[in-house]
């Protein structure tokens, strides 16, 4: 139903989440594996490596608007692999340091935004309208297969192979995914330029990138993701909305695994079950989101999956030592997830719809900028209040806060606008 094309592109990003999700926080393993580091250092790691990514994604949204979006893609994907790859390099030459592990992870951060912003445009132009939905929940339900199957088969490989083990699959997982997207193939639309797709008999190898409309200043173009997400009355709430919620639930997971491994006595066995067996649920939503909104409508099933996932957090205050506290974690993160798998692919869809062509490279990028800068400045607000008043009470407050987030919600979608 959705074709050669976006098959090649479903498969380049499997490949790549995969590997993202088997090196599952493989700066910071290296950092304490390798360097010795203590706790402060892998948080400086994990906070400023997305922050700094962040920002320095920021020029890189009109860039990519009036770029082709195969070749960013392609090239995104080269450089995340070789900079992985120098982390091994220095490794076996005993020359590895945290500076090097900290330039690396902004530069992976600011690749990942990049990427996302070429990938989103260019799906919206590879499948035809009306299987938006189709192709994002078949990518969502990719995401949670993953995420289920990497960290356990990473953390084998790290026992086998040694600490860089899967700093060297998940490079070698981008250049996997450069294959995939090289073998797409065909003629990309421009709709920065407003260029149809040219019939088979007049497409050629080297195709002119698109050009900029009118002549802008550098910082109204970076500006123009954030002004269309904030003068569009579904975006706007749904911009505040995904990035308190998101940026909640990442802060307390810290939190969440210093009160199971600490006072609880959960085993780190126990922790990764508690975590991965949920995402099953990630599989069955966004597997479902396409049934539900097909009997119950769009708009309805995103504000209800919406809604409920924002309520089961707060039930993790409740967990205590042994199998029942084992069996809460996983059926409140089981709930979520789902909740999340089926919300996920609608948003997506929605968001694409909302934004007109010319516009969706810098919309992404400016989406996932401000997700980025949310939860790194939550997840250190979450980790001082937990200092103050302890994991359990900090997790509380995120649980309390997040039951207000549906107030964020749209009340109703207009129509999408034209493609």
């Amino acid at each position: 139903m959705l074709g050669r094309r976006f098959g090649w592109l479903w498969a380049a990003y499997a490949v790549s989440a995969f590997g993202s999700r088997l090196a599952f926080n493989a700066f910071g393993l290296v950092a304490i594996g390798v360097l010795g580091a203590g706790p402060t250092q892998v948080a400086l790691l994990a906070a400023a490596g997305a922050a700094v990514g962040a920002a320095v994604a920021v020029p890189l949204g009109p860039w990519v608007e009036f770029r082709r979006k195969r070749p960013v893609m392609l090239a995104m994907d080269l450089v995340r692999c070789v900079v992985l790859l120098s982390i091994p390099a220095a490794y076996a030459l005993g020359v590895l340091g945290f500076a090097q592990l900290l330039v690396a992870a902004v530069v992976v951060a600011a690749a990942d935004i990049t990427f996302g912003a070429a990938s989103g445009a260019y799906l919206k132009t590879l499948v035809e309208p009306a299987d938006l939905l189709a192709a994002n929940s078949r990518l969502e339900a990719t995401a949670w297969t993953t995420t289920l199957l990497g960290p356990p088969l990473g953390g084998v490989l790290l026992g086998v192979l040694g600490p860089v083990a899967t700093v060297v699959a998940d490079a070698v997982s981008y250049l996997l995914s450069a294959v995939g997207i090289r073998a797409i193939g065909g003629t990309e639309k421009h709709p920065a330029r407003g260029d149809p797709t040219p019939p088979p008999a007049r497409r050629t190898a080297a195709e002119p990138a698109p050009r900029r409309g009118s002549r802008r200043s550098r910082t109204a173009e970076r500006a123009e993701g954030w002004r269309h997400i904030l003068g569009d009355p579904v975006l706007r709430p749904l911009l505040l909305n995904t990035v308190l919620v998101n940026g909640l639930i990442m802060a307390t997971e810290p939190l969440l695994a210093v009160l199971l491994l600490g006072p609880l006595g959960f085993s780190p066995w126990e922790y990764g079950i508690a975590f991965a067996l949920p995402c099953l649920g990630g599989l069955l939503g966004s597997r479902a989101a396409r049934p539900l909104a097909a009997r119950f409508g769009r708009d309805r099933v995103m504000r209800v999956s919406g809604v409920l996932r924002a309520c089961w957090p707060v039930g993790l205050v409740f967990v205590g030592p042994g199998s029942a506290g084992l069996l809460l974690v996983m059926g409140v993160e089981f709930g979520l997830i789902f909740c999340v798998g089926v919300f996920n692919p609608l948003f997506a869809t929605c968001r694409l719809e909302r934004t007109p062509a010319d516009r969706t490279a810098r919309t992404l990028a400016a989406w996932s900028v401000t997700g980025k800068a949310g939860t790194a400045t939550l997840t250190a607000l979450w980790g001082l209040l937990a200092a103050a008043t302890g994991p359990r009470t900090a997790i509380a407050a995120a649980g309390a806060l997040l039951l207000a987030t549906p107030l964020l919600l749209p009340r109703r979608t207009p129509a999408p606008l034209p493609a």
